[in-house]
């Protein structure tokens, strides 16, 4: 059983849904970046562990050199591991990695609003739906008019998860561009467009409760 979020991180070496959960995403993010308009492109990574899923995207991708990225991330190996992998991509002009508390909005002032939001490995880690609908809620902050939302959402117990997601996502202003399960069958992976307007400010300090425990994570 893992002790901490360094430790779970270590379990995309052999978990086949993780594996293909990240393959999902990589996807999305070459997607959005190959659609994203010509010029700066934004991008914010919400408990980012170590950015394996953007930094991997963008090792090889021809929009490369265009992103300027913010990835927040509480735990301070993951970000000293992220930190090592921007260096050895060139990319520390480009990509901010901060060693921060991702549930807090000032940790996005000046990236934001993005055009691609990076949501994964969170919604399983809220403490309910109340919560969930929270911090979709203030993705109007997060998000310029037009982003790509790319989320995951495990499932657990028979119950498909991803599909009440879904549902809010289209409540809160989301038009969905693709939703995908991985091959195991118990892994959501969404990519939605923001449709609504950007709103200058937070409606709160604190955008999301993250309340997961790694040895619980969904």
């Amino acid at each position: 059983m893992v002790k901490d979020w360094f430790e779970w991180h270590d379990l995309y070496k052999n978990e086949p849904k993780l594996q293909q959960r990240l393959q999902i995403v990589q996807e999305y993010i070459s997607h959005s970046l190959n659609l994203s308009q010509p010029g700066l492109i934004r991008i914010v990574s919400i408990c980012a562990g170590d950015g394996r899923d953007l930094l991997g995207t963008l090792s090889n991708h021809p929009r490369t050199k265009d992103v300027y990225a913010r990835l927040v991330e509480l735990n301070p190996q993951l970000v000293e591991r992220g930190q090592e992998t921007i260096e050895s991509l060139g990319l520390t002009k480009q990509i901010e990695f901060i060693n921060g508390d991702a549930t807090i909005s000032s940790n996005y002032v000046g990236a934001v609003p993005a055009d691609i939001v990076i949501v994964c490995g969170v919604f399983g880690n809220l403490a309910d739906e109340s919560e969930l609908n929270r911090l979709l809620k203030n993705l109007s902050f997060l998000s310029k008019q037009g982003a790509f939302v790319i989320w995951t959402r495990g499932h657990s117990n028979g119950i498909p998860h991803s599909e009440a997601v879904r549902k809010f996502f289209r409540e809160y202003g989301f038009e969905e561009v693709n939703f995908k399960l991985t091959a195991t069958g118990d892994m959501g992976v969404g990519i939605h467009r923001y449709l609504g307007e950007s709103l200058a400010a937070p409606k709160e300090q604190q955008l999301f409760a993250f309340t997961g425990v790694p040895s619980k994570a969904r």
